[in-house]
């Protein structure tokens, strides 16, 4: 069945491989959007909260993300950012466990939830202590020590996939919560946060998911967990009874303690609109496609273009669903190639990145890219002025 690139709307002429840092505009995005500003907000105006449901997105629409990763239903709420995310998980995680003071990551972390985790730290100022280890010593880092495992599924760099059914094992078997960042891994590969009993699931929804720039994150809560925390952001409308304004917090008795502040109506219904994307689409599909995606990716770089050198994994299981390549001189040469009309991206220090992500991505696309990367770096097109000056987003 995949691709279905007819349910989104790709420019002419462009071949997209940063679906993984922003998705396209899904089929229907626009007319979603504009029947909430003009068919509910422009004629109801206040009463659509109540008329056209606003109030209950956060967690309807979560279940339909919630299907992508094994979360059942009212598990997982929308609103916020990922790095508010991060901070709720977090510090639910060090008050489930009051005797412990050391928070478990890696280097393969996005740096923006280590920030969360160091600030939060600097914050409580009672002894937590913050331990980033190399991706492959997790396991053995894990301890009875350690309060939280806070790990990115999917590094954002190599796309380096951990074990998580094994590492959340053995963080519970050593007493410690279980966290995981999902911002990589939601829509790309299959997870089942039910079978592996993660204690918390956070992501973005903005990049395999497509619901556009500054669309909401997720949280999900282990639904035995949820009752029990005492959400240190204790927003109003995590509030059991929000409309009753009373003076003390409350939290709900669901997964409705986890929303803060009002949520991004537009937003949310932009991401309600590309989730009919997926629509008789099941991961174990999208994972299959992205694997002979990125074999093809990667055999045909490596024959073609010996200036890359590979910086993701080789196996295929150990990978998600990008291809990163290293190479010195990687930011001109990813924008020379952006020039040329294949899209990729790049990260610090040296790494140039592709998304490939099956619901619009095809063998063809993969082959003309690979034509394009080829010419840039054999004639070292990318060797211009104009291609070596950064942007403030690269």
């Amino acid at each position: 069945m995949l691709p279905v690139k007819q349910r989104f709307n790709l420019p002419d002429g462009i071949i997209y491989l940063d679906g993984n840092s922003l998705g396209p505009v899904p089929v229907g995005t626009s007319e979603r959007v504009s029947r909430v500003v003009n068919d509910q907000w422009g004629p109801n105006l206040i009463r659509s909260w109540n008329i056209d449901g606003w109030m209950a997105q956060p967690v309807d629409v979560a279940s339909r993300v919630g299907r992508l990763i094994g979360a059942p239903a009212g598990t997982c709420v929308l609103g916020d950012t990922l790095s508010i995310k991060v901070h709720q998980a977090l510090s639910a995680a060090l008050q489930m466990r009051r005797q412990r003071r050391l928070v478990l990551s890696d280097s393969g972390n996005f740096p923006s939830d280590l920030y969360m985790a160091q600030g939060l730290i600097d914050q409580l100022d009672q002894g937590y202590e913050l331990q980033v280890v190399e991706p492959e010593e997790i396991e053995n880092a894990i301890n009875d020590k350690v309060a939280a495992v806070m790990l990115t599924h999917v590094d954002y760099r190599t796309g380096r996939m951990h074990d998580m059914n094994a590492i959340t094992r053995k963080a519970h078997e050593s007493g410690a919560v279980m966290i995981l960042d999902l911002a990589h891994s939601a829509g790309a590969v299959e997870v089942d946060v039910t079978q592996d009993q993660c204690d918390f699931a956070i992501g973005c929804t903005y990049k395999y998911l497509n619901a556009g720039p500054g669309a909401p994150a997720f949280i999900y809560v282990r639904p035995d967990l949820t009752e029990t925390i005492d959400p240190a952001l204790s927003g109003w409308l995590g509030h059991a009874a929000p409309f009753e304004f009373e003076p003390g917090y409350r939290p709900a008795a669901s997964i409705e303690r986890f929303r803060v502040g009002t949520p991004a109506v537009l937003q949310v219904a932009a991401l309600d609109a590309a989730m009919d994307a997926w629509e008789g689409i099941d991961m174990p599909e999208v994972r299959a496609a992205s694997i002979e995606l990125s074999e093809l990716f990667i055999e045909e770089i490596q024959a073609r273009v010996p200036q890359l050198e590979l910086a993701s994994p080789r196996d295929a299981s150990l990978r998600g669903s990008q291809v990163s390549f290293h190479f010195s001189e990687g930011y001109a040469a990813m924008q020379a190639i952006i020039a040329r009309g294949v899209i990729g991206d790049f990260r610090a220090p040296d790494i140039m990145r592709f998304g490939l992500t099956p619901l619009f991505i095809d063998k063809d696309d993969i082959r003309a890219a690979i034509d394009i990367i080829e010419e840039v770096m054999r004639d070292k097109l990318w060797d211009k002025p104009e291609y070596k000056t950064k942007s403030k987003v690269t």
